[in-house]
């Protein structure tokens, strides 16, 4: 009895993988999916360096203090920056008094209690508190924004594949929608409260336009505010927003190689001293 069944098990597998062989065939002759508008009209983002790209990398700490600047007098309406406390922009050149006036004077106070009634209050921040969001609570963003909820942006840049790379272009790339997409795709007209955008992941964003003229910032460093350059300062500002002990991490991790690569020697000669006389 063993034999028969040792034959009808072989059979069986037998005709498992004929059966998984013939069904990847036609897999692989069938049909490829229909082509979408997401498909054929999504562009990658442009290419674009950064000071702190590669292993090397620094931040510039001027066009750092630009970035912030547009975040703060065109981004931080709609855009909050959870894990970014105003203290941390010290690291940016900034000095203790100008913290304080930063945090001081920033548009959105920072909530709290009030100790005499324990009601909801609001207060001045102080440079120990988290950046406030623009909105007390989400209901409240989405109202004020066409039912859209605006992200947080301390981690824009590490959520998002090419990182500064995709937020440079995607503030540069917003235009009409190609008629050649229309005629194509009929059913993919930008609806109304959307923007056409080729680097948004659906081609439509309900982001308007954050940067719509040259100048729109007047830099205090005086350098040409083009939107190209604050899309450039601003996305630079949110790789460190994103990272920002990227630069102390690029220095230890130098310090480091430079050990092994000492270790490794030394190990090396010492060896050769220890066996030198010794017949391998």
């Amino acid at each position: 009895m063993v034999r028969p069944i040792a034959f009808l098990a072989g059979l069986g597998f037998v005709g498992i993988l004929l059966y998984s062989l013939i069904m990847g065939a036609v897999a692989y002759v069938a049909e490829p999916p229909a082509p979408t508008a997401e498909h054929e009209f999504h562009l990658h983002p442009k290419e674009i360096s950064f000071a702190s790209d590669g292993p090397f990398g620094k931040f510039d700490l001027q066009q750092l203090q630009r970035g912030f600047q547009v975040y703060k007098e065109v981004c931080s309406a709609c855009h909050s920056l959870h894990q970014v406390a105003f203290r941390d922009f010290k690291d940016l050149g900034f000095t203790d008094a100008e913290v304080k006036a930063i945090a001081k004077g920033w548009a959105t106070e920072t909530p709290s209690i009030n100790p005499e009634t324990g009601e909801p209050a609001t207060r001045k921040s102080t440079p120990a508190d988290k950046i406030p969001s623009p909105y007390a609570n989400e209901v409240a963003a989405r109202a004020a924004n066409n039912n859209a909820l605006p992200p947080d942006l301390s981690l824009m840049t590490k959520a998002r594949h090419d990182g500064g790379a995709y937020v440079h272009s995607l503030l540069t790339g917003y235009q009409n929608q190609p008629a050649e997409l229309l005629k194509k795709f009929p059913d993919s007209k930008t609806g109304p409260g959307l923007h056409y955008n080729p680097y948004f992941a659906n081609l439509n964003i309900a982001m308007p336009p954050p940067l719509v003229a040259d100048g729109q910032v007047t830099y205090a460093d005086g350098t040409k505010a083009t939107v190209d350059q604050m899309a450039t300062d601003v996305s630079a500002f949110l790789i460190w927003t994103a990272e920002p002990k990227l630069q102390k991490r690029h220095e230890i991790g130098l310090a480091v190689i430079i050990f092994l690569l000492m270790a490794t020697t030394l190990a090396y000669l010492s060896y050769r001293n220890i066996w030198a006389g010794v017949k391998h």
